[in-house]
């Protein structure tokens, strides 16, 4: 396939700071690789695991979209805002940090480590007043096709987002296929496999292996293994 680029598993940054165990597709905090900053306006994807009872203290963010989908065990939320919620596998977390937020986030369970995928978006506006929104998802929606879990607009499936950004989840059987056709001219798309093997195009893809895809309209999606889990991030590829 043309005009891709491919971050193998291993190649990601990583940081082991005890109760936190971090790998970052591109660039975040101390890792630091020129050729990994941004695909498109898709400026962070960490792969995160918070022992027991840890997490992130108050801290701030503005003008970013930012997505959290928790994989496994449960993480409390709360910001500024005034907003106190917990978010599971299955659910979706978004904020719109806009003019400035704080927040922090913790492992609920005093029992189990938590899992879960931040994923920051440069937004298309700036300024605009912070937001904060959850969703559940019925989890079988997305056996064997793709389930959108966000989009521009508020009243589309999933959570929505200060950009013209489409994500997909999907959970599949071993050799199933399916096709990913682009919402917008221009925009380019990411996918991460969360589990299992995949082959997209004629490029093969292992657990937490990314792939970014531009100058496409769509693209073709085979699964290689049972029970497997990819994510997939519509994005325009100009800042």
């Amino acid at each position: 396939m043309e005009n891709t680029v491919l971050h193998k598993a291993a190649t990601r940054g990583h940081a082991n700071h005890g109760w936190l165990d971090s790998h970052h597709t591109f660039s975040f905090a101390n890792y630091h690789n020129p050729d990994r900053m941004h695909f498109g306006v898709l400026r962070v994807l960490n792969d995160d695991r918070v022992d027991a009872g840890m997490g992130f203290g108050k801290h701030p963010h503005d003008n970013m979209e930012i997505i959290s989908i928790p994989l496994e065990g449960d993480l409390e939320h709360q910001d500024s805002m005034g907003n106190t919620a917990v978010i599971k596998k299955g659910d979706i977390q978004v904020m719109s940090a806009g003019t400035g937020i704080y927040h922090s986030e913790f492992n609920k369970n005093k029992d189990r480590l938590t899992k879960f995928l931040q994923i920051w978006v440069y937004p298309n506006k700036r300024n605009v007043t912070p937001r904060y929104d959850q969703i559940s998802l019925d989890e079988k929606d997305r056996h064997n096709k793709l389930q959108q879990i966000l989009s521009p607009n508020p009243d589309d499936a999933g959570v929505w987002i200060h950009q013209d950004a489409w994500f997909h989840l999907g959970k599949f059987d071993k050799g199933i296929t399916t096709e990913y056709k682009l919402k917008k001219e221009g925009n380019g798309i990411y996918a991460f496999v969360i589990k299992g093997d995949f082959n997209i195009g004629n490029i093969s893809l292992n657990e937490r292996d990314g792939l970014g895809i531009w100058s496409t309209s769509a693209i073709a999606i085979e699964s290689l293994s049972q029970d497997a889990e990819i994510l997939l991030m519509e994005v325009p590829m100009v800042l």
